[in-house]
C-alpha cells in the first residue's frame, strides 16, 4: 500500500491533517525558493550600491547611481530619508534637536522599513518548522486511536484491524518532521543572510550620518 493510499483510505479528520501538511510544505518551500533568491540578489545589490556611493563626487551624483543600481531599493531610501531633512518644514519636530538626533532619527525609521521587506517571510518559516511536527503529531495520535477503537469494538486482535491505522499513523509523524526540517534550517540559514546585510546598511546609515553631520559643520 503506498503512502497516498494509507492517507487517502483514513478518515476526514486524517485527510484534513494530511492537507494542512501538504500546505504548509508548499507554503514553505516558496518562501525558501523566493527569499533565497531575493538575498542573494539583495546582498549583491547592497555591495554594489555602497560602493557606487562611495565613488560619487556629490550627493547628487550619488542618488542617481542609486536610482540605477538599486533595483531592490535597499541603500537608496536611507540616502533619500537623510536628504529629505533639507525639505522639511521649519518650525517643525521634523527639524527639532541637532542635525546629528535629525539624521539618526530618519536613518532609523527608513533602515526598519526596509529590514521589514527583508524579514517577509521569516514568520511562516518559522511557524511551520514550530507547528508542523504537532500537526503530525495529531495525525499520529488520530491513527493510533482508531487502530485502537479497530481492537475494542471485534474484541479480537488481528494484524489487519491495525496495519492500516498504524501506517497512517507513522506516515503522519514522517510527514510532519519532512515539513519541518527544512522550514527550520532555511529559517536559520535566510536569518543569517538577513543579518549580514543588516550589518551593512546599519555601517552604511552610520557611515552617512557621520558624512552628513561633519558636512554641515564645515
Amino acid at each position: 500500500m503506498s503512502v497516498w493510499q494509507t492517507v487517502l483510505e483514513g478518515d476526514a479528520l486524517s485527510r484534513s491533517v494530511a492537507l494542512l501538511l501538504l500546505a504548509m510544505s508548499v507554503g514553505s518551500w516558496v518562501v525558501i525558493l523566493w527569499k533565497g533568491w531575493l538575498l542573494r540578489c539583495a546582498l549583491t545589490n547592497v555591495n554594489l550600491s555602497t560602493a557606487a556611493f562611495w565613488q560619487s563626487a556629490h550627493l547628487d551624483d550619488a542618488q542617481q547611481r542609486l536610482a540605477v543600481l538599486d533595483g531592490q531599493r535597499l541603500v537608496l531610501p536611507l540616502l533619500q530619508a537623510a536628504r529629505s531633512l533639507e525639505q522639511a518644514t521649519p518650525q517643525t519636530l521634523a527639524v527639532a534637536g541637532d542635525r546629528s538626533q535629525q539624521l539618526t532619527r530618519v536613518l532609523r525609521d527608513a533602515l526598519h522599513r526596509v529590514l521589514h521587506r527583508l524579514q517577509y517571510g521569516q514568520v511562516l518559516l518559522a511557524t511551520v518548522g514550530s507547528t508542523a511536527p504537532f500537526v503530525g503529531l495529531l495525525g499520529t495520535v488520530w491513527g493510533i486511536y482508531n487502530a485502537l477503537t479497530a481492537i475494542g469494538v471485534d474484541g479480537q486482535f488481528r494484524i489487519e484491524q491495525v496495519s492500516g491505522p498504524v501506517g497512517e499513523a507513522l506516515v503522519m509523524t514522517a510527514a510532519g518532521l519532512a515539513v519541518a526540517i527544512p522550514a527550520v534550517l532555511a529559517y536559520n540559514v535566510l536569518g543569517r543572510q538577513i543579518a549580514r546585510i543588516e550589518a551593512d546598511l546599519e555601517g552604511f546609515a552610520r557611515d552617512l550620518r557621520e558624512l552628513l553631520v561633519h558636512r554641515e559643520v564645515a
